[in-house]
């Protein structure tokens, strides 16, 4: 498991599984975020088994299956939701990371410029340049 915190209250990590839960609650997560459908995963990595083992481990799990395709204004602003009404830090999972870090950074407008957006998930490893046009677009709207 590798985590990559884009923000203090936000990070990402690649697929997670049921024996990274232990980690992920120790290193002080309070929410988990699946945004990987489960038709990508086998019956272990499924939303199910990982949502029973980050409950069981005292932390809260929300499921927000996006592809390219759902990767909506509606879907990004429910991740915002979900992200925003956390009592600590966040952990979201996908296949690699990169569907979490788009999903926030297309959240950001409102608070961030295109530059600053995208510098924060450089830093997490996430090169997201081909969304500039669309940050761009989305940040001049909001402000």
């Amino acid at each position: 498991m590798e985590i990559r915190p884009i923000t203090p209250r936000y990070a990402v990590s690649p697929q997670i599984s049921v024996e990274d839960v232990p980690a992920i609650a120790a290193a002080g997560f309070v929410k988990v975020i699946c945004n990987r459908p489960n038709v990508e995963v086998p019956p272990s990595q499924q939303s199910d088994a990982i949502g029973d083992a980050v409950r069981a481990a005292g932390m809260e799990y929300e499921v927000l299956e996006l592809t390219h395709q759902t990767m909506t204004p509606e879907n990004v602003a429910r991740q915002v939701e979900l992200a925003d009404c956390a009592d600590g830090p966040v952990l979201a999972y996908c296949a690699s990371g990169t569907r979490c870090s788009v999903v926030w950074a297309l959240g950001q407008c409102e608070e961030l410029s295109p530059d600053e957006i995208l510098g924060k998930t450089s830093a997490a490893g996430y090169q997201l340049d081909g969304l500039r046009p669309t940050l761009e677009q989305l940040c001049n709207k909001s402000r």
